[in-house]
């Protein structure tokens, strides 16, 4: 499991122009999924995002969490994660997983951040999503969860 995390001022999702999904303060995840997930690492990546403290305190210095901070969390399926571009000009995706192995995960992880009592955002998975992000900082992390 890989997730692109971005700490935002603001985050939406639209489908065929209709807004579907948009958060202002928090993190902006982009997640894939590779054919040997678990639903563990997905439970432990729950943990791990929304446990981070990459919000300023009054120092400066990243301390606080998203719940201190009234955080939202904006989620976005995203297979080209596991896109391997090292030979030709082509990427090739096939270590990311088939819609049946990762909406099931995908969803387990949607439900695992919102039982931490935050407010989480989606797009659609397998959909073609413009994505807006206002990264800031910037602060962006690349998470991943082995087997």
């Amino acid at each position: 499991m890989r997730v692109v995390l971005q700490r935002v001022s603001r985050a939406s999702v639209a489908i065929d122009g209709l807004l579907c999904g948009a958060i202002d303060r928090g993190f902006c995840l982009l997640v894939g999924f590779t054919h040997t997930d678990t639903p563990v690492q997905v439970d432990w990546m729950a943990e791990k995002v929304t446990g981070l403290r990459l919000f300023p305190d009054a120092e400066g210095k990243m301390n606080l969490g998203l719940e201190e901070v009234g955080g939202a969390l904006l989620v976005i399926s995203q297979f080209t994660l596991y896109g391997d571009a090292d030979k030709g000009r082509r990427p090739s995706f096939i270590a990311a997983a088939r819609p049946e192995t990762a909406i099931p995960l995908y969803q387990r992880f949607v439900a695992q951040l919102k039982s931490k009592g935050l407010r989480v955002e989606t797009g659609e998975f397998g959909a073609l999503m413009a994505v807006e992000i206002r990264n800031d900082g910037p602060v962006t992390l690349t998470l991943e969860r082995n087997a």
